[in-house]
């Protein structure tokens, strides 16, 4: 499979406070996301992984090296419509994407302005909130809905506009439990049944077993790539950086410590448990 997004040797600063000396966000950042893949951006807070994720659609820039989104560089002006049908964001807040008083309205803006036909634009509208589970709420006032509906929304109008990868930058952040469970099931459909491409910005560390690849990111680098049954069992690199394996690692060490003949890498609460009652057994 080819790459949807590339970076290469990329590098970003925020202007800093007068007085104040630039703190880099980004430091050389080489990173390829295959089409098709689930991919899970970690790191604390300050880390660059928001950073990263707004340079995948071009909400920001690169300071030096290159992004490249299905092969076009997306400091090219002319490209920038271009890049961003094939990469959609979802960010943190869905009050902050939501801009109709009526959800199928909500949803129709992107097309609208990306200049799509009204007949393709009813299709996509109605196509879009079927893949999130919301066809029922076409009339309804998004204000109305709950955390996880108003971001389930916020995907469907990314959806409408047809992209290749939807990014989701901490877009559970601010959801309660049941949300997040809402938006990671509505993700993971789409990616297992449409082949788009998923990044997904967390510090949760029970999201990143979901996925195919783990991407662990600190002070602006890439420090931990593989697959989450390689990078999450990384307890101690973890704790050194500022995150937490998850609680079935945690338990499975634990155990381990005491002696029982577990897996480290029973990542999932199911399989977790099954490893337990094995070793009891």
């Amino acid at each position: 499979m080819s790459d949807i997004i590339k970076t290469e040797n990329l590098t970003f600063s925020y202007l800093p406070d007068e007085g104040q000396e630039a703190v880099p966000a980004l430091r050389g950042v080489e990173l390829s996301v295959e089409q098709g893949s689930f991919v899970v951006i970690l790191g604390h807070n300050g880390s660059g992984k928001s950073t990263l994720a707004k340079h995948m659609n071009a909400v920001l820039l690169p300071e030096g090296g290159t992004v490249w989104v299905d092969g076009m560089d997306t400091a090219d002006e002319g490209l920038l419509l271009e890049v961003r049908r094939r990469v959609g964001m979802v960010f943190q807040n869905p009050d902050n994407q939501i801009v109709a008083n009526v959800v199928e309205e909500d949803v129709a803006f992107g097309p609208e302005n990306l200049g799509v036909p009204t007949e393709e634009i009813q299709a996509r509208v109605a196509n879009a909130l079927k893949a999130v589970g919301m066809e029922e709420f076409t009339l309804h006032a998004p204000h109305h809905l709950s955390g996880g509906q108003k971001q389930r929304i916020a995907i469907a109008g990314v959806i409408a506009m047809e992209p290749a990868c939807i990014v989701l930058d901490e877009s559970t952040a601010m959801l309660d439990p049941l949300g997040r469970r809402e938006v990671l099931d509505t993700v993971g459909r789409l990616n297992r049944e449409k082949g788009i491409t998923v990044v997904l910005i967390t510090h949760h560390m029970d999201e990143a077993a979901l996925a195919d690849r783990v991407v662990v990111m600190d002070s602006g680098r890439v420090v931990m790539d593989g697959a989450p049954q390689e990078v999450l069992v990384r307890m101690e690199e973890l704790r050194a950086i500022g995150l937490d394996a998850p609680h079935t690692v945690e338990l499975l060490h634990g155990l381990r410590a005491d002696g029982f003949d577990v897996p480290l890498d029973a990542l999932g609460i199911q399989e977790c448990a099954e490893a337990i009652v094995n070793a009891l057994n």
